[in-house]
Order: structure tokens, then sequence, then C-alpha cells
């Protein structure tokens, strides 16, 4: 039976959902399972928000590893606060600009 393939769980503002999908897609060809968060196109209330964003550190609990979308050597406490949950739960942190082969 085959070895399980790694679960990479990427983490980074939805503003740039466009670079998460095609790094989605990049680690999804180089054969590793990827949970990212979900993309809503409607507007939500502060309390989906809150759901959204537990829901997210789930996705972390289950993955082998994070993955961060680093747009600019920037990110928001949102992202930031994923960081630190993957950190204290032993998950490994990598970091992926738009070159996305650094993942």
């Amino acid at each position: 039976m085959p070895e399980r393939p790694e679960i990479v769980c990427i983490c980074g503002s939805m503003r740039f959902a466009e670079d998460m999908r095609a790094l989605s897609q990049s680690l999804t060809l180089a054969g590793v399972i990827v949970l990212m968060p979900a993309e809503i196109d409607t507007p939500i209330t502060a309390e989906q928000k809150a759901a959204l964003d537990e829901l997210h550190l789930r996705r972390i609990d289950l993955a082998d590893r994070v993955v961060v979308l680093n747009q600019g050597g920037r990110f928001g406490e949102p992202t930031f606060r994923e960081i630190v949950y993957a950190e204290a739960a032993g998950k490994p942190v990598t970091f992926a600009g738009p070159a996305w082969g650094s993942a």
C-alpha cells in the first residue's frame, strides 16, 4: 500500500485568492493533498466569519504542515493568528511568495 500523501494547509489573505489557487494547483500536481480557505462570494456576518476562522483552524489540525502565501512580506492579524496556532500545534510552517516553487 502506498504511503499517504502529505497534507498541506494553505493560509493567507483571500485577497490573493487567484495566487492561492495557483499555489494549490502547483502543490496538487506535486502529489500533495491541499486544504485551503473556502471562497465565499457573498457578504457574511461577523458570526459566519468567526465560524469560518474556526473551521480553518480545524484544517490546520488535519495538515502535516502549513504554507503561508506571503505577498510582499506582510500578512494580517488573522494569518498571524493561524501561524501562531500552527506552530503551537507543532506543525511546520513555510512561506511561499509569488514564486510558488518555494512551497
